[in-house]
């Protein structure tokens, strides 16, 4: 595909009509004004106008940000790939449902050290099926956009907007942020996910799955993968009963950003990235156990 088709198929995927912009800022103006969240809505006023008497490109100190509101504490103006990274290297990511997008710092964080992973049975089962077939980096623009379709049950409105969609799309362009895709055996889209590395820190964004499972088989190679490459967390931001049972779990976020100032150090790896191994190694792998030898091949 060249440069020119690559801009023409994304501009296509990631566009919204009129009438879905006016939905998604109706209902996202909705969960705004709901009595729980309602709260923040002077306090993003306060951030918008402190925007106007300062650099407003300044990203906001993520130890700072409130407890309550999901940890919102700042306007995110500039989302240009540079900025985007420094921010996710300080702990902050930009998301909105309806109006400004802002910077967000949560109180809780859900991460996993590679050691702790767990595969359950069933998936461990499927993995040996070998019924999919999981690749990294080959239609980054697909799944931020399957990412962002509606799920079953859940409101109907997504954070991941056109804007949010092209700054990531950027940033995978300068070789920082990867997906992985999973196919069925006729080549069908059926699960994947996104996310940013920052040195030894890879941060989701999302994931989704439209068949059983196919999200867990793509997500088990991915932390396969992060595991052999030397990476030393993967944040999943805010818990999921389902990254739950797979090994994560919840720190604070003082914990969360002495751990990122530890390991987000240097270029990590960068570029386009291959999976190196099958779906029977990833079901094979028992990641205590391979920690432990490692760690007795040190002494």
């Amino acid at each position: 595909m060249t440069s020119s088709d690559k801009a023409a198929r994304r501009h296509l995927l990631f566009r919204e009509t009129p009438i879905e912009r006016l939905q998604r800022a109706s209902l996202g103006t909705a969960r705004a004004l709901a009595p729980a969240r309602l709260g923040a809505v002077p306090l993003v006023a306060g951030f918008w106008a402190a925007g106007f008497l300062k650099d407003g490109n300044d990203l906001p100190d993520p130890a700072k940000a409130p407890m309550d509101f999901d940890g919102v504490c700042g306007i995110a103006r500039d989302l240009s790939a540079p900025t985007l990274l420094k921010a996710h290297r300080a702990g902050l990511h930009p998301a909105a449902h309806a109006g400004p997008i802002k910077w967000w710092s949560p109180p809780r964080r859900c991460v996993l050290q590679f050691e702790n992973f767990h595969m359950s049975r069933r998936l461990r089962a499927r993995l040996r099926q070998d019924r999919h077939r999981v690749t990294f980096d080959r239609d980054f623009d697909a799944v931020v956009k399957a990412c962002a379709e509606p799920r079953a049950g859940k409101w109907p409105v997504t954070w991941i907007t056109p804007k949010i969609m092209r700054a990531y799309a950027a940033l995978h362009d300068a070789g920082h942020a990867h997906s992985f895709e999973v196919r069925d055996r006729d080549g069908a889209l059926v699960g994947g996910g996104y996310g940013v590395a920052i040195g030894r820190v890879f941060v989701i964004e999302s994931q989704f799955a439209r068949e059983s499972h196919a999200s867990k088989i793509g997500f088990s190679m991915l932390n396969w993968h992060l595991a052999h490459w030397g990476f030393a967390l993967n944040d999943n931001k805010g818990p999921s009963q389902n990254v739950l049972d797979m090994g994560f779990h919840v720190i604070t976020r003082d914990d969360y950003l002495t751990r990122l100032a530890c390991h987000a150090r240097g270029t990590g790896k960068n570029g386009r990235w291959e999976v190196e191994t099958d779906l029977a190694a990833v079901a094979a792998w028992e990641p205590k156990a391979e920690a432990k030898s490692v760690l007795i091949a040190a002494e």
